[in-house]
């Protein structure tokens, strides 16, 4: 094995059929949907769990967030990339769909989802929080006690760092930064040195806060805030005297933020990140928002400087930077307004890891079950002089994580440290630097992985003596070594000390810090090898399976789902008479439910209180299933272009609680879940007469914290 491998449908890539070398006639682009489209989908969904009245009133504030915040990192990343496809005239995606036509999809779509988010918060979520105690005072509802201490606020607080640009010919356009908080100023006069008076603008510096909380004794109430965009635009006159200021509007640019950087045409990964993270705020722009009663002529200079077509622009009625309000969720200490706190599931022999895992393979299913064993597991290997040796992937791990203490002092213990940190995990690259030379510091020797394929993978390996010989320790995982996810995501860990699947993830681990050859796993599979026609052998062989009468059923958990061979797979064992249900969270291109083609195909997108996180990929098999977590997304990215692993879960015991807690446990879900439609729409479950309700999150709560 040389380099990627493709299964035995890897001729059908470019929409050939490989046995007769026709069209394939499921390459279809009407059987494909919009990724984008179906990721704003998933924020439609989001959404609407701030709208629900059952969620908890602050804990529907942080899905407002989620879905502006969401939307942020949408434009960032995927509209950007659209417009880029656009400009250099790049072929339609597999839903036939051309660059320009899905920008105005885009536009349309997201809209209706920015209207709905601004309806929700103006209308539902502000009139609920004021009754709850809980107010965000517009300027219209100060009274002259609010004004008189907001105007000393932004004399003494304000002002001072603001530097207001006049726009002149000695006074160009400032560098806007991506995502920050600007007013744009319309005014009259002449100034002192006798300039006439046009437009200025008046950036927020990321230092000042953009939710500012009233003293009691100023308000009257205990949680009563403002909008830093709603003192800005009452006191702006303050920073042009002698000029009239006929009309104050905010506005936020959003900018691309993917690094372009050529991995390969770099000397030092590290030094060339560093210097591409300093100009990522002042990337191409890639979205305007802008207050709504702003005049056109305005908004069409404003267009013009940033270089955006007239579908760029979304109008807001309310802050432009909403997703800010988060800081309430923090600042209101008012735990009958958000779900109920709970104790994680801790481990029973968690003080001794290697004797409890040395007797069997033990599960780790979070939120529910702590992630505490994680990291004792690491904490006992720095401390346990029979451990030689430490290996681990890190892709996001989270400020002042424990576990990265624990490396630091495996190191300064003796043991032999190697930890693969990808850099290039988006958004924490700055992070990983920072953490990468704290290890380096330490004596942890630290690898950045493989030029051009991000290390996604989850693992840990620890090499421990005992008696005369030496033993591996294993911990794979769905998600990243990050305590505070782990709270928050759904995710399962597997602790195994298995001897073949111990091999196979310490050739793994030989051929990312070095320059091992190919190599052939036994247990796992690997992207960008062999997980891909790992899958894509698997799904023919339940099409096999159900066309010789044998039991066939596909049962998959993923984030997201856009590659097109396992697609055409998945439908061809539809066609062959294989049920297959898919748990999507996010963005699936996958058309459910098309008659002759994927009547056998369901896609169920659960969303709760948890994000929603595992991977898990399970094969019937005829009576002999095979069950597998992985890092791993059925994208072209995770299985084409990226380290990631599938491992398999061996244990008859573990197995049976993954089925039963993941995959029989959502397939009940009928008020968390929702079904997707032929037509790319989500239609929410609700039970049928005489079902009672089951929420597959709040039953493992109850199950395994309650």
């Amino acid at each position: 094995m040389s380099g990627p491998a493709h299964g035995s449908t890897a001729g059908a890539r470019d929409g050939q059929d490989p046995d007769t070398d026709l069209p394939d006639p499921l390459a279809d682009p009407s059987l494909y949907l919009s990724r984008e489209l179906s990721q704003l989908e998933f924020n439609f969904r989001v959404l609407a769990q701030a709208q629900d009245p059952r969620v908890p009133l602050l804990e529907r504030l942080r899905f407002l967030c989620i879905s502006c915040t969401n939307l942020d990192e949408f434009f960032e990343i995927r509209v950007a990339a659209m417009r880029h496809a656009m400009e250099y005239g790049l072929p339609a995606a597999t839903d036939g769909m051309a660059p320009a036509a899905a920008l105005r999809q885009i536009h349309r779509r997201a809209s209706e989802l920015v209207d709905g988010q601004y309806q929700c918060w103006n209308q539902v979520l502000r009139p609920a929080l004021s009754e709850a105690g809980i107010r965000i005072i517009g300027r219209s509802d100060w009274t002259a006690r609010h004004k008189r201490w907001l105007r000393a606020y932004f004399h003494n607080e304000i002002m001072p760092v603001l530097s207001p640009v006049g726009l002149d010919p000695a006074h160009p356009f400032p560098r806007i930064l991506n995502k920050s908080l600007n007013v744009v100023v319309v005014l009259k006069g002449r100034d002192a040195f006798g300039r006439v008076g046009n437009l200025a603008i008046v950036r927020a510096p990321r230092s000042l806060p953009r939710i500012i909380q009233l003293p009691p004794h100023v308000s009257g109430g205990e949680h009563d805030f403002v909008f830093l965009s709603a003192v800005l635009s009452e006191f702006v006159h303050v920073l042009f005297p002698g000029m009239t200021v006929r009309g104050a509007y905010q506005f936020r640019v959003t900018r691309n933020s993917e690094l372009a950087m050529d991995e390969e045409e770099v000397e030092n990964l590290a030094a060339a990140l560093r210097d591409e993270l300093a100009g990522r705020g002042y990337q191409r722009p890639i979205r305007l928002e802008i207050a709504a009663d702003c005049p056109r002529p305005i908004v069409r200079t404003l267009l013009q400087n940033f270089g955006l077509p007239d579908n760029a622009v979304y109008r807001i009625d309310g802050p432009v930077n909403l997703s800010r309000v988060v800081q309430v969720y923090d600042l209101v200490q008012s735990p009958e307004l958000k779900y109920p706190a709970f104790q994680p599931r801790q481990l029973p022999g968690s003080d001794a890891m290697f004797d409890l895992v040395s007797h069997g393979d033990v599960l780790l299913h979070h939120p529910y079950d702590a992630f505490t064993p994680v990291l004792e597991l690491l904490r006992q290997a720095a401390e346990d002089p029979n451990v030689l040796a430490i290996k681990q992937t890190l892709y996001r791990t989270g400020k002042d994580s424990p576990l990265v203490e624990h490396l630091v002092q495996a190191a300064r213990n003796g043991k032999d440290v190697t930890v693969v940190v990808e850099l290039l995990a988006r958004f924490d690259e700055e992070a990983n630097l920072g953490l990468a030379g704290r290890l380096q510091e330490a004596g942890v020797q630290v690898v950045y992985g493989v030029v051009g394929f991000k290390t996604h993978a989850k693992m840990l390996l620890i090499v421990r003596r005992e008696g005369r010989r030496l033993r591996r320790y294993v911990h794979l995982g769905t998600g990243n070594y990050h305590p505070g996810n782990a709270r928050g995501y759904t995710d399962l860990g597997l602790v195994t000390a298995h001897p073949g699947i111990g091999s196979d993830v310490h050739q793994i681990f030989m051929q990312l810090s070095g320059l091992a050859p190919a190599i052939e796993l036994n247990h796992l599979m690997q992207s960008p090898f062999t997980l891909h026609p790992g899958v894509l052998e698997r799904i023919e062989r339940e099409a096999g399976h159900a066309r010789a009468g044998r039991p066939a059923r596909i049962i998959a958990k993923l984030n997201a789902i856009n590659e097109p061979q396992v697609i055409r797979a998945l439908y061809a064992a539809s066609q062959a008479g294989v049920r297959i249900d898919l748990f999507v969270r996010g963005a699936c291109t996958l058309r459910p439910q098309v008659p002759g083609v994927s009547d056998n195909i369901r896609v169920i997108s659960v969303v709760g209180r948890f994000l929603e996180h595992h991977r898990v990929y399970w094969f019937e098999n005829d009576g002999r299933p095979e069950l597998f977590g992985a890092s791993a997304d059925w994208l072209e990215r995770n299985l084409l272009r990226r380290v990631e692993t599938a491992f398999p879960i061996l244990d008859p015991a573990v197995a049976r609680r993954v089925r039963v807690e993941v995959l029989d446990n959502y397939l009940a879900d009928n008020v968390d879940a929702w079904e997707l439609q032929a037509d790319g729409s989500y239609v929410r479950r609700t039970p049928a007469e005489g079902e009672p309700p089951h929420s597959a999150q709040a039953w493992l709560l109850e199950r395994m914290c309650g």
